[in-house]
């Protein structure tokens, strides 16, 4: 397998993924700021242009990251990250969308509606992004509640790859310099633990 790869939010959650179960594969990086993504060989690859891609062996091509992260959890299950049974893979499933819509991917808007980056890829509306700033602190407030039980992870006492796409959020956080309040206790209780493993640590270290 070959992973087309750079260091974007998306991306990152294919990274940790393969950290997480030790998978080691090849890696073909792209000049994302350079415009490679953009660039007619790599749109015959991934016609939006965007990352990640992971060939596969036999040459076809998967992309969007939980679906690349589906394909890897079938071929080395273990450990489980996407859920067991077929309700725990459904609760990691809801976790999952719930955290990539209200803290990923409101964060993100932000990002896309702001930075220079997306200028050719979207149309920037920046009182959208202002709309989703707004809602920060009670996207995070919402997260904060629902970690209130205690356990340690965003869809229980496992870590999932829910936890993978809250720390996609912690990475977009780090890039517009923006962190959730103390104040939500639980929430950064939770940051703290994800941030402490070590696959995470290592991608904001290529950040740095």
């Amino acid at each position: 397998m070959k992973l087309y790869d750079a260091l974007t939010p998306n991306s990152l959650r294919v990274h940790v993924f393969l950290a997480e179960k030790g998978i080691d594969v090849a890696r073909q990086p792209i000049n994302v700021l350079g415009g490679e993504t953009r660039t007619p060989t790599f749109l015959a690859i991934n016609s939006l242009g965007e990352l990640p891609v992971l060939e596969a062996d036999d040459g076809r091509i998967l992309t969007e990251s939980v679906a690349i992260c589906r394909y890897l959890e079938e071929l080395h299950p273990e450990p489980r990250l996407m859920g067991r049974d077929a309700y725990d893979q459904a609760l990691v499933e809801m976790w999952n969308r719930r955290i990539e819509q209200h803290i990923f991917g409101s964060i993100g808007a932000v990002a896309r509606h702001t930075l220079g980056f997306f200028a050719d890829k979207v149309e920037q509306m920046p009182d959208y992004a202002a709309s989703q700033m707004r809602l920060f602190d009670k996207n995070w407030a919402w997260l904060d509640r629902e970690l209130a039980d205690g356990r340690p992870f965003v869809a229980g006492e496992r870590f999932t790859i829910a936890d993978i796409t809250g720390m996609a959020a912690l990475f977009v956080c780090a890039i517009l310099d923006k962190s959730p309040s103390n104040a939500f206790a639980h929430a950064k209780r939770w940051m703290e633990t994800v941030k402490a493993r070590e696959s995470f640590a290592a991608e904001m270290a290529k950040a740095a």
